[in-house]
C-alpha cells in the first residue's frame, strides 16, 4: 500500500476509465491520506477524517466507476446506493443507516471469502479423508481400532492382537491406494454415499425491511437454537468433492476473527457511493414531498459526518468512512443541499460531458473496451470481428449526435447502439461459415441511421 502514490492510483484508473483526470486526482489523494493517517500517532490519527467527495455531472460520464474500481485496486468493501430508495424516518421504506449494514455484509463476505481461500489446501485434505472413508468397506472398522486399544494379558488374546494389526496395516494399504487413484482422477465417476450438512432452518427467512432497522437477522438468530440436520446423498466423487471442500473450509474457519477483522475493514477502509444526490434536494417549493427530500438529508447528515450503527455483527463507527456522493444537479445546484450536508463534503469536482473523441477512445482504448467484448463474444463462435477506424468514429459521432439531440446518457448510449448495429450478426453467426467479419463505416451508417432519422423509432430504441 505505501508504494500507491496517487500518481499511480490515477495510471490504474486511466487503464477503464476515459478522461476526467479531476475526479481521479480527487480519489487519487483521498486515497494516499488514509495510507498517510496509518503511520500517524494513535492520539492524531483519530482526529483525521477523510475529506468526502461530491462528483457534479451527467450520467454515463465515470463517475460509480471512478469509485468502483478505486475499491477494487485497494480491496476495500465497497456499497453503491440511490439517494433516492431512503425516506425519513417514520415513513415507509429504507433507513439511511442500512448503508452501513450492507457495507459491513460486504465487509464480513470479502473477509470470510479471503480467509476461506487460506485454508482451502487443509480442506482438501480433509475431503480426501473423508472420500475415501466413504470409498471403503463398512465392515467392522470401528471395532478393529477399538480393540487394538485393548491391553491383553496372554498369548491368545496376543495373536488375536496380531491378527487386528495386520488387518489394519492392510486397511491403511488400501487407503494409501485410493488416495492415488483419487490425486489422479481414476475414481471421479465413482458414486458414493456421504452424510451432508443441512440447516435445520432451511427455508424459512425472517430478514427483511423490518429486520435491518434493528440490524437482527432472525434466521440467523434461531440457526444457533436448533442442531444442524445431516443428511445422506449418493453422488459422483466428481460432485462430492465440491460439497465437501465447502463444507470442510466452513469448519475451518473462525466466524469471531472474521467478524472483528471486518468490523475493523468497514470502518478504516469502506467506501459509500452514494448516487442521485440531487434528487433528495428540496426545490424552491415547500411541498410535502421537498420536506421529506430535506428529511432524508438531515438522517444522511450524522452517517456522513461519524456515528455509531448498530449491526448484527456488533456496533461500526463511520467516523473514517470515505464517502461519495454524485448527482447530475441539472435542476439544482450543489449549494441547494442543506448547509451543514454541504459542509461535509468540501471536496468537489466537475466531470465533462463526454465529446466525440472521448467516445472514440471509449470504444477503443479501456481495458475490456466494448469492442474488446463484443469482439471475443463473436470469437467465441470461431469468427474474426474486426472494426476500421472509420467505423468506430462514425459510430461514436452518431452516439454524440444522439445525446446532444435526446437525454444525455453518456457512455451507455454506446451499449444500446452496438447491440442494434450488431443484432443480427450475433443472431446469424452461429450457422454462417465466416471465418472474419470487417464493420466499415457505410455498415455503421446502414445500420443506424434508420433509427436516427425516425424520431419516434429512436425515442423507443436509442
Amino acid at each position: 500500500m505505501n508504494e500507491l502514490t496517487p500518481r499511480k492510483t490515477v495510471e490504474y484508473l486511466d487503464r477503464y476509465i476515459i478522461g476526467q483526470n479531476k475526479a481521479k486526482r480527487a480519489v487519487a489523494v483521498a486515497l494516499r491520506n488514509r495510507i498517510r493517517r496509518r503511520k500517524l500517532e494513535a492520539e492524531i490519527a483519530k482526529e483525521i477524517s477523510p475529506k468526502n467527495i461530491l462528483m457534479v455531472g451527467p450520467t454515463g460520464v465515470g463517475k460509480t466507476e471512478i469509485a468502483r474500481r478505486l475499491a477494487t485496486l485497494v480491496h476495500a468493501p465497497f456499497v453503491k446506493v440511490e439517494a433516492t430508495k431512503f425516506t425519513e424516518v417514520g415513513y415507509v421504506g429504507r433507513d439511511v443507516e442500512s448503508i452501513v449494514r450492507d457495507l459491513v455484509e460486504i465487509s464480513v463476505s470479502m473477509v470470510k471469502q479471503r480467509r476461506i481461500e487460506e485454508v482451502q489446501s487443509a480442506a482438501a485434505e480433509r475431503v480426501e479423508s473423508r472420500l475415501i472413508d466413504a470409498l471403503l468397506p463398512k465392515h467392522e472398522k470401528r471395532q478393529i481400532y477399538q480393540e487394538l486399544t485393548k491391553t491383553y494379558s496372554d498369548n491368545d488374546e496376543y495373536e488375536k492382537y496380531e491378527d487386528k494389526g495386520n488387518e489394519l496395516r492392510s486397511d491403511a494399504a488400501t487407503r494409501e491406494k485410493l488416495l492415488i487413484m483419487l490425486r489422479e482422477g481414476k475414481l471421479e465417476d465413482r458414486e458414493v454415499e456421504i452424510d451432508v450438512s443441512e440447516s435445520s432452518m432451511r427455508g424459512l427467512s425472517m430478514s427483511g425491511v423490518g429486520m435491518d432497522i434493528v440490524g437482527i437477522n432472525i434466521t440467523e438468530a434461531l440457526e444457533g437454537m436448533f442442531p444442524k440436520r445431516t443428511r445422506t446423498r449418493r453422488m459422483k466423487i466428481s460432485e462430492t468433492r465440491r460439497v465437501l471442500q465447502s463444507e470442510e473450509a466452513e469448519k475451518l474457519i473462525d466466524m469471531e476473527s472474521i467478524t472483528a477483522e471486518a468490523l475493523e475493514k468497514a470502518q478504516e477502509e469502506g467506501i459509500v457511493f452514494i448516487d442521485e444526490i440531487d434528487k433528495i434536494v428540496a426545490g424552491n417549493g415547500s411541498s410535502g414531498a421537498d420536506v421529506s427530500r430535506e428529511g432524508v438529508q438531515r438522517d444522511l447528515l450524522p452517517v456522513v459526518e461519524g456515528a455509531t450503527i448498530q449491526t448484527k455483527y456488533g456496533n461500526v463507527k463511520t467516523d473514517h468512512i470515505l464517502f461519495i456522493a454524485a448527482g447530475a444537479f441539472s435542476i439544482v445546484k450543489p449549494s441547494d443541499l442543506i448547509p451543514e450536508l454541504q459542509g461535509r463534503f468540501p471536496i468537489r469536482v466537475e466531470l465533462d460531458a463526454l465529446t466525440c473523441d472521448d467516445l472514440v477512445r471509449i470504444l477503443k482504448e479501456p481495458e475490456n473496451s466494448l469492442i474488446k467484448q463484443y469482439s471475443a463474444l463473436i470469437g467465441a463462435e470461431g469468427c474474426e470481428l474486426v472494426f476500421s477506424d472509420e467505423a468506430v468514429k462514425e459510430l461514436a459521432f452518431l452516439a454524440e449526435k444522439m445525446n446532444a439531440e435526446m437525454e444525455n446518457i453518456g457512455a451507455r448510449r454506446l451499449h444500446t447502439m452496438m447491440e442494434l448495429l450488431l443484432e443480427e450478426i450475433s443472431f446469424s453467426i452461429p450457422e454462417s461459415n465466416e471465418k472474419r467479419v470487417e464493420i466499415n463505416e457505410y455498415f455503421v451508417s446502414e445500420k443506424l441511421n434508420q433509427f436516427i432519422e425516425n424520431r419516434d423509432l429512436r425515442r423507443y430504441l436509442l
